[in-house]
């Protein structure tokens, strides 16, 4: 008999396979990930359905909300304030499934698991969020969290970037940016800015040496932002490296070595002294998901971008960072592809067909930390097209961007994303 691994009591129906072979368990609606993506989903179906069957599968004990290290990195939030377990934050009335997922078999709707069980499913959504390749870049795995070099990108370093910044009142400062896709964009320039800030009030930003260094050839997408983004960059004393690709850490020797590029070549390296070094890491598809039959060619599920459905499984959604649509990967991104795979599925459910009413438009956020009580609250589509949710030009620096980034958003997730009710 197969053994369930669900903190809640699991209401699927266990089957026979067709081929007698092992026993199945059965969901409605099963999702692959408990981040934002899968409880927000997860809790809006609740309220759309009354009599659904849905559960979760993930490995984590904890959930994070994660926009907020940036801040704690500099010391004006304690990254405690970031943290839940994963059991608190799972809606009620939604099987827990404490597993990894290994595997998909979507011409039979199966997903395996690492414990070895098998769950087949009406409706499936995939949103295991990005994974990040700390072991891609030699030398800097085993070197995190020591010799000045930090990241803003793992709650375990989170703290370590604070005493590095307070640490540091003279020496030279890197802030990387890779040249893969990653999580929350904004996130290299917002610790920047906050580090050097941090800087500057303590009296110290004349002493320290200030790079950004970025695999990309642009300060940001949108030309509008870009151009804000020079305020900051001047008042700092920050000296950009576009086309400069994180290839190797030396912690002993405190060197960054660099890849540069031009028209897409490696045609040239450099090495850069550091005393400390804020790592942006290499990112990519989940494992799992790479190597399954429901990735395109980069590894990413392969959705329509408007509709969030798989382009060759109809019955495969996917939001979130795990998602092919050409966005930025970021949590307002999420909130605006939960309301589309949600209609999508309840209409598929309820008539038979998506919800011609329902489309995203590639909408993502980045709220830009450039200082103290400063943020750059940006908005935009697929296009890089400026899409504001408030009359004032958001491109600048605004105290009130600020106070919504520490003080508002944090609510909202956890009280209004995670609930179903954003």
């Amino acid at each position: 008999m197969l053994v369930m691994s669900a903190i809640r009591t699991v209401s699927g129906k266990q089957v026979l396979k067709k081929n007698s072979g092992p026993y199945v368990t059965h969901h409605q609606i099963l999702i692959v990930g408990g981040g934002s993506a899968g409880i927000s989903v997860a809790a809006s179906l609740r309220k759309k359905l009354k009599h659904s069957d849905i559960a979760i599968i993930d490995p984590a004990k904890d959930h994070f909300y994660q926009p907020l290290w940036t801040l704690a990195g500099v010391g004006l939030v304690e990254k405690e304030e970031t943290h839940r377990r994963m059991e608190d934050v799972i809606p009620d009335d939604v099987v827990f499934i404490h597993d990894a997922v290994t595997g998909f078999q979507p011409d039979e709707k199966l997903v395996i698991t690492r414990n070895g069980e098998l769950f087949s499913y009406e409706y499936l959504i995939v949103a295991p969020g990005i994974q990040i390749d700390w072991d891609a870049i030699p030398g800097l795995s085993d070197a995190i969290g020591t010799n000045g070099i930090c990241s803003v990108y793992s709650y375990r370093y989170v703290d370590y970037v604070n005493e590095c910044v307070q640490n540091l009142n003279r020496g030279t400062a890197l802030f990387t940016q890779p040249n893969t896709k990653f999580k929350c964009g904004g996130a290299p320039q917002k610790i920047m800015y906050m580090a050097s800030d941090t800087w500057r009030r303590k009296g110290v930003l004349n002493n320290i040496d200030v790079h950004f260094t970025s695999g990309g050839s642009i300060i940001f997408g949108v030309p509008e932002v870009a151009e804000a983004l020079k305020a900051p960059i001047e008042r700092y004393g920050i000296k950009t490296h576009f086309l400069h690709n994180l290839k190797e850490v030396k912690p002993d020797d405190k060197i960054a070595v660099y890849d540069i590029y031009k028209d897409g070549e490696v045609v040239d390296q450099k090495e850069m002294k550091f005393d400390m070094l804020h790592v942006t890491p290499p990112m990519s598809a989940p494992d799992f998901v790479r190597n399954s039959p429901i990735a395109d060619a980069e590894g990413w599920v392969e959705v329509h971008k408007h509709t969030l459905q798989h382009v060759r499984y109809p019955d495969i959604f996917s939001l979130g960072d795990a998602g092919s649509t050409p966005n930025a990967k970021t949590g307002a991104a999420v909130r605006k592809q939960t309301k589309v795979v949600v209609s999508n599925i309840v209409s598929l459910i309820n008539r038979g067909k998506l919800d011609p009413n329902m489309s995203y438009d590639g909408y993502g956020s980045c709220p830009l930390l450039t200082g103290y009580g400063k943020l750059i609250l940006a908005e935009f589509d697929y296009d890089n097209n400026m899409t504001p949710s408030f009359p004032v030009n958001q491109a600048k620096e605004r105290w009130s961007m600020y106070v919504l980034k520490k003080e508002v958003l944090p609510r909202l997730y956890w009280h209004g994303m995670l609930k179903g009710r954003a």
